[in-house]
């Protein structure tokens, strides 16, 4: 895992063409904003989210056998 340290209003790029951007909006005490930006093809997700997308989908796989 890459730790890096970032002020409210700077930005970390992801990727070749740094498609992904991630922007660090504001810190309140232990919550931090984060602001994404990526192309539409690339999902987003809280890792909740994506956790359940994914039980949902092994879900279906498995009533489709």
């Amino acid at each position: 895992m890459l730790i890096l340290s970032r002020r409210p209003g700077e930005t970390i790029t992801i990727g070749p063409n740094a498609e992904i951007k991630l922007t660090l909006l504001d810190v309140n005490g232990k919550q931090a904003k984060v602001g994404i930006e990526a192309p539409k093809a690339v999902p987003v997700h809280r890792q909740e989210i994506y956790l359940k997308i994914q039980q949902e989908q092994q879900l279906q796989d498995s009533e489709q056998d």
